[in-house]
């Protein structure tokens, strides 16, 4: 059996495993990872995304063994200090999920989108997303989110501000920069 060696949310973990297991089934049995989650086995749901080495990848797509040696964040990588990362936040105040199932692919990817495209349009954040599928809200909260994190993830974003339904919260420029990195 193949011993691997993977960083995962900042911790090193050398496992044996079968050469036929998915990185997510690795990262949720294995490790208990299991905000990464399995939607649909073939890769058409993007459910599964994490990142690996700081781009997204749909985990069921990955075997473990092509994972050796890679640093892997989940869902659970994001959060730092008990406080969501912006793009976590976002979602919440935007209400951009329902049942919450596709939500951990969604945010991972549009974080991935965001390096990319760091002040996407509507139409951009449609296309960054087309492999991330939801089926409760008909994304136009989904959007609204990505648009939201990516002005609170803009450099000098300014302090903190008080939230309310209306008003998006800021970040300071220290927790910019720590929150920014995959």
């Amino acid at each position: 059996m193949p011993r691997i060696t993977v960083n995962v949310d900042g911790t090193d973990y050398t496992d044996d495993v079968e050469p036929r297991t998915l990185l997510v089934q690795h990262l949720r049995e294995r490790l208990g990872k299991v905000g990464t989650v399995v939607g649909c086995d073939t890769s058409n749901c993007g459910a599964c995304t994490v990142h690996m080495d700081g781009h997204s990848v749909k985990s069921c797509s990955v075997l473990a063994v092509q994972a050796d040696g890679h640093d892997i964040t989940t869902i659970e990588g994001l959060a730092r200090d008990g406080e969501l990362h912006p793009m976590q936040q976002a979602f919440h105040d935007n209400h951009a999920l329902q049942c919450g199932f596709c939500t951990p692919g969604m945010i991972m990817q549009s974080l991935d989108l965001l390096a990319e495209t760091p002040d996407p349009d509507d139409q951009q954040v449609r296309e960054g997303l087309e492999g991330n599928l939801c089926r409760c809200t008909g994304y136009q909260n989904i959007v609204r989110a990505v648009r939201d994190a990516a002005q609170r993830m803009q450099p000098g974003a300014g302090p903190p501000m008080e939230h309310t339904d209306d008003t998006p919260r800021q970040r300071t420029g220290e927790q910019q920069a720590e929150v920014t990195r995959p």
